[in-house]
């Protein structure tokens, strides 16, 4: 006789006890004794193990005192693309600015046609060593762009691609559709062609298609305009989907306040953001993402002004920016030493950084960024006795295991 389940059998319950919590909901403060219980993928309780509701039939897992916080985020990455720019980097060593690389035909550009020669399970392939690098530091949501393909059938690819890398790995993944990263060589000097018969149509296709839930831009002297990124929001907006912006990365632009104006979820690099600009981003509620890998990479010199944006009351995050050109980097970890260390954030400042501020910098506030009641069963344990260490080591993962819904994986 075969046994059935019921469709009314409650989730199995878990409960991890033995652990020093922090839960990431008011700053890093750490809970001595913590306890997290979860039904299934949901938590139903994060806190003191002294005030833990009764779960008589809970499966216990003891953590041996080990450290847990939320999953990480990685907020902002490009890690769906083809080939690499090792020759760029050898490139900067001998002298030449992003902006010179640009100019002589490398950047962004040079990534494209390595990008296009990929079908979707090879850009798959490809990407996959890249989230795994991710994942094994506690990674439990990343963010993908597209914007290396510059053609409308390449950009959906992308974005199927990083859809499907959702299928192969316990891991949340959020699309962002980025088709304003460059202009290609075939649209030289047809800027607005380009805008109307790939870029719009595109977004139009990958929203029909479910691969899009959030549109960025590239706002620079050597991309694109504030009057043309105001284009593509103004479409994003009418088919209901939020926008980010990557602003003020290698010169003042105003592409920060262009964000705010629109309610952005995120404005990300603003190594060049003014005390107005932080002023706007803070009444607009929108995240500063901060990427020091590519300051770190392109041996930028411009900090941004941290000051500011803490005057103002601004959300920090921190992510990778994984990319092929200018942030190399497949470790959150790592970035989290760089923003305290290249620019100044203290340990807390990281730690929000990469859990309730990078949620909130992709709409997941009410999904995963900390651990309390309601929230997806998403913890990384690690074995460390301080959480600074997080931010401290360089080059060593303490990672012990990751929880993803409830799967310790």
């Amino acid at each position: 006789m075969t046994a059935t389940v019921s469709a009314a059998t409650p989730p199995v319950s878990q409960l991890w006890r033995n652990c020093r919590l922090l839960t990431m909901m008011e700053g890093a403060e750490i809970i001595e004794d913590g306890a997290i219980l979860a039904a299934g993928e949901r938590i139903l309780y994060a806190g003191r193990a002294t005030a833990a509701p009764p779960a008589p039939y809970a499966r216990i897992i003891d953590l041996g005192g080990r450290l847990v916080t939320p999953a990480l985020i990685d907020c902002h990455t490009h890690i769906v693309h083809g080939g690499n720019r090792a020759r760029e980097f050898e490139m900067r060593l001998a002298g030449a600015s992003y902006l010179e690389i640009a100019q002589a035909g490398g950047g962004i550009v040079s990534t494209v046609n390595a990008t296009r020669a990929l079908s979707v399970a090879e850009l798959v392939a490809q990407a996959l060593p890249r989230l795994d690098a991710l994942l094994s530091e506690g990674v439990g949501t990343i963010e993908i762009k597209s914007g290396y393909g510059l053609t409308l059938a390449t950009e959906l690819d992308m974005l199927r691609a990083a859809r499907r890398l959702e299928t192969l790995r316990p891991v949340r993944i959020v699309t962002t559709y980025l088709a304003a990263h460059a202009l290609p060589p075939e649209y030289k000097d047809r800027r607005e062609a380009y805008i109307d018969e790939v870029v719009l149509p595109g977004l139009a296709a990958a929203h029909a298609e479910g691969l899009v839930d959030a549109v960025d831009g590239f706002c620079e002297t050597i991309a694109f305009t504030r009057d043309e990124m105001a284009r593509i929001f103004t479409r994003a907006a009418e088919l209901g989907l939020p926008v980010k912006l990557h602003a003020e990365q290698l010169s003042h632009c105003g592409g920060t306040r262009l964000a705010a104006h629109h309610k952005a979820l995120s404005a990300d690099h603003l190594e060049y953001i003014e005390d107005a600009d932080a002023a706007a981003l803070a009444a607009a509620g929108t995240v500063a993402v901060l990427l020091p890998g590519a300051f770190y990479a392109i041996r930028e010199t411009k900090k941004p002004d941290i000051a500011a944006l803490r005057r103002h009351g601004v959300a920090l995050a921190i992510a990778t920016d994984c990319n092929p050109g200018t942030s190399p980097l497949t470790s959150l970890l790592l970035a989290m030493n760089m923003g305290a260390t290249l620019f100044g954030l203290t340990v807390a400042e990281c730690l929000v950084g990469v859990t309730r501020n990078a949620a909130r910098a992709l709409g997941l506030s009410a999904e995963t960024g900390t651990l309390e009641a309601g929230k997806s069963a998403d913890m990384a344990v690690w074995d460390v006795r301080e959480p600074a260490e997080l931010a401290y080591r360089i080059g060593f993962n303490p990672l012990h295991s990751r929880i993803f819904k409830g799967q310790t994986i």
